[in-house]
């Protein structure tokens, strides 16, 4: 007995050296190498329900950071923009409609510092040289700015602008038959003449030529109306008109589009940095694994077998890390694209992964706003009346038609010693082409034919947008249940590594216990923070869905 209590004794020394030994190294170790914040994040102690895990500290890792008074005032910028706007959602992330979108930019925009994110103005603009498009620069960006440069720059958003402003040309083309023509042709000859004097069979002579000049004027003003058409003025007017409404409806659609992705993949940045965090605290629990193991073996308490899977887990680690950062800089370079920067900037995220809000409506609720506020449906009504158009316009070509011209003018010689010859003429004619081989019912046909389409893709948007709302709305709600589990699962977490630290101060538990409470507890973070990021995503992607609420107004002919 007492053998084995003496064995007990030096088995418990031995445990207090080599923790002691483990700490002693792990502290000269942070000493030589800079400390990595993504451990400090996800190995703090038992006190996270109080402050929720956050990914704000990786930005130290190879970036800069944002300081806390710029972020005070970016903060205040955007609530001053809240509540000044009203078209803005409750949510701190939702944007307001396209309504205010160009607004909304311009309020955020204005209240930045100066910086170079605009990329240049010369849309041609070629690199040729590899420091053109190396990236020297790295922005911390919040999602309303991110937002409000994705609304600036986007080139699909700028051409969908352009689009608008060319049907706007169009239809004041279009309106010009609504106007008389009015042609003048104005004209001054001087012609010299040459007559030959004699008989043609005898030959003629220079001297036998007779010369003379005349110089006349003539003046004309021509009036010309299309009286009635057979409808296909009006209908090319009302086509013309219902183009800008389809193109509008379209630069409508495109906005909510480039809103959406580039939330999305700030969203992503943001997933992409939490399990970069992730990564490196894995890496540090594997290389403190080893450092145990490899203390374990030197006192004779230890195998090689646990050494090399120590290796092993660290190794695998590792590979985890590099894939992460990979897809960290993807995810920066997908932003970075949406927003259309310039080729020197890196984008970084700002914000903290937090809950960006909720949705109060129920899901009937969320489809009939859907249905009224999507601009998708009410562009294939609007195709169905630009159908209706052509239509018509075919039809004007059998249809008889009537227009009036008027004419003055005057025809004067001026080496003679008479007045001007005027003259006046006033026309009223009627034509009506009784045969043309059917081209007009042919072209009614196959404007119907479109109209069948509109219909038809009418009723498979609506199927498709409900789809699309369910989807969301019942991602959401799991998301919102996952978030209470894991954040259960982390003071779950939170108290094995209370427990465990207690065993081993008391000599019946391991070090080996302590780093694997911890590994689950930093998973545990890692889940929580996926969660939120997994809700938001969802809650973008209902907001997508719907589309403009809660104003329920579309874009707005200005």
């Amino acid at each position: 007995m007492f053998v084995l209590r003496y064995c007990v004794c030096v088995s418990v020394g031995l445990l207090s050296a080599l923790s002691w030994n483990t700490e002693l190294i792990a502290q000269t170790v942070s000493s030589k190498e800079k400390e990595s914040e993504a451990a400090k994040l996800l190995l703090q102690p038992e006190n996270s329900l109080k402050s929720q895990p956050r990914v704000s500290d990786i930005k130290q890792m190879k970036e800069s950071s944002v300081s806390s008074q710029t972020k005070k005032k970016r903060a205040t910028v955007v609530r001053e923009s809240q509540k000044t706007d009203p078209t803005m959602l409750s949510q701190s992330t939702t944007p307001p409609s396209l309504e205010a979108s160009e607004e909304y930019s311009e309020t955020v925009l204005e209240q930045l510092p100066p910086n170079n994110l605009n990329p240049s103005g010369n849309p041609l603009l070629f690199p040729t040289k590899p420091e053109n498009v190396e990236t020297t620069i790295n922005r911390p960006l919040t999602l309303e700015e991110v937002i409000a440069f994705a609304l600036q720059n986007n080139r699909e958003l700028q051409e969908a602008r352009i689009s608008v402003e060319e049907s706007k040309a169009l239809l004041e083309e279009e309106r010009a038959a609504l106007y008389p023509t009015i042609d003048v042709d104005s004209r001054v000859n001087r012609e010299f003449i040459e007559r030959q004097v004699g008989d043609f069979n005898e030959g003629f002579e220079r001297d036998s030529v007779a010369e003379s000049r005349e110089t006349t004027g003539i003046f004309n003003v021509t009036l010309d109306y299309d009286i009635y058409s057979g409808g296909e003025r009006d209908g090319l007017i009302t086509r013309a008109s219902r183009e800008i409404r389809s193109r509008q409806l379209e630069l409508e659609r495109i906005s909510e589009q480039v809103r959406f992705e580039a939330t999305d993949n700030y969203y992503l940045l943001q997933n992409a940095d939490a399990q970069v965090a992730i990564a490196q605290a894995d890496v540090e629990n594997a290389s403190q694994t080893l450092r145990d193991a490899q203390l374990l073996e030197q006192a004779g308490l230890g195998t090689r077998f646990d050494v090399l899977r120590a290796e092993g887990d660290l190794a695998a680690a590792n590979e985890e890390l590099t894939r992460a950062i990979a897809q960290q800089r993807i995810a920066r370079r997908r932003l970075a694209e949406t927003l259309s920067v310039g080729q020197h900037v890196q984008l970084v995220a700002a914000d903290e992964i937090t809950e960006s809000g909720n949705w109060n409506l129920s899901l009937e609720e969320t489809i009939v706003q859907a249905y009224k506020h999507r601009a998708e449906l009410e562009q294939q009504l609007v195709q169905r009346e630009i159908a209706q158009q052509d239509r018509r316009i075919a039809i004007a070509g059998i249809i008889p038609r009537l227009d009036f011209l008027a004419n003055y003018g005057f025809d004067d010689d001026f080496d003679d010693s008479l007045g001007a010859l005027v003259n006046y003429r006033f026309e009223t004619r009627l034509t009506w082409r009784l045969f043309d081989g059917g081209r007009a019912f042919a072209g009614a046909r196959a404007a119907e034919r479109r109209m069948d389409q509109a219909n038809i893709q009418f009723a498979d948007l609506r199927n498709q947008i409900r789809f699309e709302v369910e989807d969301a709305y019942y991602q959401l709600i799991a998301n919102k249940e996952n978030i209470s589990s894991t954040r259960q699962n982390v003071v779950t977490r939170e108290e094995a590594l209370r427990l465990a630290r207690l065993r081993f101060q008391a000599g019946v538990g391991t070090q080996t216990d302590v780093i694997n409470a911890q590994r689950d507890l930093s998973q545990a973070r890692g889940n929580f923070l996926q969660a939120i990021i997994e809700y938001n995503q969802s809650l973008n992607a209902l907001q997508r869905a719907v589309s403009n609420y809660p104003d329920g107004r579309l874009f707005e002919m200005r």
